[in-house]
């Protein structure tokens, strides 16, 4: 059996500043941008890797939820407490270079981890955490 992750879903509350966050600072390329009723979900990914997006949507768009239900995902999202993903990269420290230079909300700078991985830590502007893993 083959299985593969093809999308990954994370909240954005504003999605021009996750475009240019996702697309001009990460590099991801920019796979679908999709509006409906004032809203928008981008599709994103890395252009090595067609087959895995992730898919930037509007919290509020969640069917079936109550309105007090919206409100404790947005409270969550604020804190940045909702959404994380793990990437990885062959170079960490330039990566975190160029994170940190576009001003990007750093969590935690390059360290190793006692669990065996060397990674860092951002915010991307909606407040979902993003942790980078180095490659070996």
């Amino acid at each position: 059996m083959d299985i593969t992750i093809h999308n990954t879903f994370l909240p954005h509350t504003d999605a021009d500043a996750a475009l240019t966050f996702y697309r001009d600072t990460l590099g991801f390329e920019v796979r679908n941008d999709v509006g409906y009723n004032g809203m928008r979900w981008l599709t994103v990914g890395p252009a090595n890797q067609p087959g895995t997006s992730i898919v930037l949507h509007p919290p509020a768009a969640e069917p079936g939820i109550t309105d007090d239900e919206r409100r404790t995902i947005l409270e969550l999202i604020a804190k940045g407490s909702y959404g994380a993903i793990t990437l990885a990269t062959d170079d960490l420290d330039g990566l975190f270079e160029r994170l940190q230079a576009s001003g990007a909300d750093v969590v935690q700078e390059p360290t190793a981890q006692p669990y065996g991985v060397r990674d860092c830590a951002f915010r991307d502007p909606t407040g979902n955490l993003i942790r980078i893993n180095e490659r070996h």
